[in-house]
C-alpha cells in the first residue's frame, strides 16, 4: 500500500471521495459481475475485482449512497481467480468472469437470482436450486454477430505501434464505446471453424477496396458478419450484413467460402439502410445453398435462418426444455398456451405431452417459422396466433390448465399480468434471461400464485447472464 493509499475498513462512508485510493476487500459480486466492497455503510462497486480479493482502487464515481471504482492493482488475489484463456479478456465485454473458477460463477448466478426474488419480490424465503451448469464452457455458442468499423481499439500492446492499421476492425465492441471495434482474431465462445471463417472474411475485405461502415459519419458498405451454427448437423450459415445491395461485390466471397468450407451450407446478404447498429436486414439475398440452416433439440427439427431467434447455447437449451417440461407437469390431457412462442420451439417441444398447445407470438416472421417447424415435425396439436400478446390472450377464455410464459428481456405488461390472473391456470411456467424484470413479474403475481421451484440453468458461462425457470402454483 502506498503513502496516499488507506485501508476501506478505517474510513468512514463521508470519507469516500472522488479521486481517492482506496484498499477494498471484496465481499461477492453485484448483478452485472462487478467487485461489491463496502466502506462504513457505503457500498463501492469495482469493475474486474472478485470476491475474495484484495484490491487498490481509485474512486471515480460518487452518489448517495454508493461509489464506482477503478481497479488499479490486485493486492491479495481470490482463492477463486484463475487465468482468463481468452487474450482479450478486459478490453472485450462478452466474457467478463473469465477469470473467476467456473463452480463459482454458478454459485455467483445462483445468488443473484436468490437476491434478486428476496429483494424485487419481497420473497426471502424462496429456495433457488444450483444452477444446471452449460457444457462445454467455450465453444458454446451457435451464433456470433461482429461489427465492422472504421475505429480499431487499440490493445496496450499495439499503442505506438506504426504497422497497425486503426481505420479498419472486424469484431467484438469494447464496453463503453459504440464506435470503436476490437480487431477480433479469434473468438472462445464459438467453434474453432468460425474462427477460421472470420479470418478469410477479414481478408477478403480489407483487400476488396470497398470500405467499411463508420459507426459515427454511417457511411460504407460492410457492417456485419453474422456466423450461425448447427450442433446437430455440425454446418454453417454466413450472413454477411451490407449497407447496399452490391452483389459483384459480395458474390465472390460468398463463393470462396461456400466451396472452401464444405460445412458451409448457407451463405445470405441481408441489407440494411438503418443506422442502429443491429445486424438484421431489411431484405435478404440468397448467395449460395440454402436459406436457412437445420438444428434439431432432441427429437425436433428446426430450421433456422438468419433472423430467427434461437436459444444461442444448443446443447443447454434442451437441458432448459427438460425443465420447462419438467415444471409444467403434464399428463397429455392438458390445453397449454405459450406466451411469446417465438419460432415455437417450446410449444412444439412440449407437443408429446400436452393435448394442445397454443403459442401467442406478436412478431409475424417468427410466427411464419413457427409454422414452418411444426410442419417439419409433423406436429398436429399446436398452432401460433400472431398479434399483440394483451389482443390474443384475452381470446382464449380461461380454459387452459398450464401457461408457459417466456417474454423478452423487458418482462410481461401489467396488462398481460392482469390477463393471466384473470385466466387463472392451475400452473404457470415463467422463463425468464433476467433476474430482475423475473422478481417484478412474479411480485405481481404472488397474490394468486405461491412459487413452487426456481432452476437457474446457465446459458451463459463466462457472462453475468443466467437464464431462470420458476414454477408458479395457482393459490
Amino acid at each position: 500500500m502506498n503513502g496516499s493509499e488507506i485501508a476501506g475498513t478505517d474510513l468512514s462512508a463521508d470519507s469516500v471521495k472522488k479521486g481517492r485510493t482506496l484498499s477494498l476487500d471484496i465481499e461477492k459480486l453485484a448483478f452485472g459481475g462487478r467487485g461489491l466492497a463496502r466502506v462504513g455503510g457505503m457500498v463501492v462497486f469495482v469493475d474486474h475485482a472478485l470476491p475474495g480479493d484484495r484490491v487498490s482502487a481509485v474512486i471515480t464515481r460518487k452518489r448517495k449512497g454508493y461509489a464506482e471504482a477503478r481497479l488499479v492493482e490486485i493486492i491479495r488475489p481470490s482463492s477463486f481467480r484463475i487465468t482468463p484463456e481468452c487474450c482479450y479478456h478486459g478490453y472485450c465485454g462478452g466474457c467478463r468472469l473469465q477469470t473467476l473458477d467456473y463452480s463459482m460463477q454458478l454459485e455467483y448466478k445462483r445468488q443473484q437470482v436468490a437476491e434478486t426474488l428476496a429483494h424485487i419480490a419481497l420473497m426471502e424465503e424462496v429456495a433457488v436450486n444450483p444452477v444446471i451448469p452449460s457444457e462445454p464452457v467455450f465453444g458454446y455458442r451457435n451464433k456470433m454477430e461482429f461489427s465492422f468499423s472504421d475505429r480499431r481499439w487499440l490493445l496496450p500492446e499495439e499503442m505506438g505501434s506504426g504497422g497497425v492499421d486503426a481505420g479498419f476492425a472486424l469484431g467484438l465492441h469494447v464496453p463503453g464505446t459504440f464506435y470503436k471495434v476490437l480487431d477480433t482474431k479469434r473468438c472462445l465462445l464459438m467453434p474453432e471453424l468460425g474462427n477460421l471463417i472470420l479470418e478469410d472474411v477479414r481478408t477478403y475485405v480489407k483487400k476488396s477496396g470497398v470500405p467499411v461502415y463508420g459507426l459515427r459519419t454511417h457511411k460504407g458498405f460492410w457492417r456485419f458478419l453474422m456466423l450461425r451454427y448447427s450442433v446437430a448437423m455440425d454446418n454453417w450459415m454466413v450472413n454477411i450484413v451490407t449497407a447496399t445491395e452490391e452483389i459483384p461485390v459480395v458474390m465472390p466471397l460468398a463463393d470462396m467460402l461456400f466451396d472452401k468450407y464444405g460445412k458451409v451450407v448457407s451463405v445470405v446478404n441481408n441489407i440494411t439502410a438503418s443506422k442502429a447498429g443491429v445486424a438484421l436486414g431489411e431484405r435478404e439475398i440468397n448467395l449460395r445453398g440454402d436459406p436457412f440452416i437445420v438444428e434439431k433439440l432432441g427429437r425436433f427439427r428446426f430450421e433456422v435462418s438468419a433472423n430467427s431467434f434461437l436459444q444461442t447455447n444448443t446443447r443447454a437449451a434442451v437441458r432448459l426444455y427438460d425443465v420447462v417440461r419438467k415444471f409444467a407437469g403434464l399428463s397429455g390431457r392438458e390445453k397449454v398456451v405459450d406466451l411469446y412462442s417465438g419460432i415455437g420451439t417450446i410449444a412444439i417441444w412440449l407437443s408429446d405431452s400436452a393435448n394442445e398447445v397454443i403459442g401467442l407470438e406478436s412478431n409475424p416472421s417468427c410466427v411464419s417459422d413457427a409454422e414452418k417447424n411444426r410442419e417439419l415435425n409433423g406436429v398436429k396439436n399446436v398452432k401460433f396466433m400472431a398479434g399483440d400478446v394483451k389482443a390474443t390472450l384475452s381470446s382464449l377464455g380461461n380454459s387452459r390448465e398450464v401457461m408457459v410464459i417466456d417474454p423478452p428481456r423487458a418482462g410481461m405488461h401489467q396488462k398481460v399480468v392482469k390477463q393471466v390472473m384473470e385466466m387463472g391456470p392451475r400452473t404457470i411456467v415463467y422463463v425468464s434471461c433476467n433476474p430482475a424484470t423475473l422478481a417484478r413479474d412474479i411480485g405481481m403475481l404472488k397474490d394468486g400464485y405461491m412459487v413452487a421451484e426456481v432452476q437457474p440453468v446457465d446459458m451463459f458461462p463466462h457472462t453475468f447472464h443466467i437464464e431462470t425457470v420458476v414454477r408458479l402454483v395457482k393459490r
